[in-house]
């Protein structure tokens, strides 16, 4: 069975490696913009979404997904 810890937990890791791999193309300099581009910071805005709502999920503790 599938828990809302386990559902958090997913969604945490899955947001932080979003936020983590827009650091990293930036990095890298990929594209044309200098600093964080108009689609990084989208991007960057929906991986700290996704990690935020999975550590809400996180102390709901082990109910049902």
């Amino acid at each position: 069975m599938i828990t809302k810890r386990m559902v958090g937990i997913a969604l945490a890791l899955l947001g932080s490696a979003i936020v983590i791999g827009t650091f990293a193309v930036d990095a890298i300099g990929a594209g044309k913009w200098q600093g964080l581009g108009p689609a990084q910071k989208l991007t960057l805005a929906a991986g700290l979404t996704v990690a935020l709502v999975g550590l809400s999920l996180i102390p709901l503790g082990n109910r049902a997904a």
